[in-house]
């Protein structure tokens, strides 16, 4: 598993990655795809930003659904935060999980949504091991609660390799 950033205590800093369309990029923070849709730890309704605490894990979360062909034609922002105040992440481990299959990647279950919604709940962050990459870390974000203490929003352009999305060669 990919090292928590320091011990997480008032002095460490935590950075998250959202990716998103440019068309969504100046309303990133409100979670409102999760809020219509529900997503792999929230259930419809609850507004939720999915981040990745370094910009490989975003780019992988968001490649597992959109594909590398649409990352690399449809104009997406990559956007990088500091969460101000460390002491309001919750750390979710893989032995906090009550099934472990909520950790492996397919369609998640009711009670895995009720899970991460009464986490979020509770907390503007959560930290939970990602399903596409078991070394990696996800970042949840309240969208409801977390804003006062995300600071340092920066959008770009993002920008991956050509290679993951090669012309297809003839024989």
């Amino acid at each position: 598993m990919t090292p928590l950033p320091g011990a997480l205590d008032s002095k460490a800093t935590l950075s998250g990655w959202n990716i998103c369309r440019d068309i969504f990029a100046k309303t990133w923070a409100s979670g409102e795809g999760a809020f219509l849709f529900g997503g792999r730890w929230n259930s419809i309704g609850t507004r939720v930003v999915y981040c990745g605490i370094d910009p490989s894990t975003s780019i992988l979360e968001v490649a597992v659904h959109k594909g590398f062909v649409t990352l690399d034609t449809v104009p997406h922002k990559l956007i990088s935060f500091v969460v101000s105040d460390v002491t309001k992440v919750h750390v979710v481990r893989p032995a906090d999980v009550p099934n472990p299959n909520w950790l492996a990647p397919g369609t998640p279950s009711a009670g895995q949504q009720a899970f991460g919604d009464a986490l979020l709940s509770a907390h503007p962050f959560i930290l939970i091991p990602s399903a596409v990459s078991s070394n990696s870390w996800n970042l949840l974000v309240n969208a409801t609660t977390a804003a006062p203490f995300i600071t340092g929003a920066n959008i770009m352009p993002l920008a991956l390799d050509t290679r993951l999305h090669p012309p297809v060669k003839k024989p």
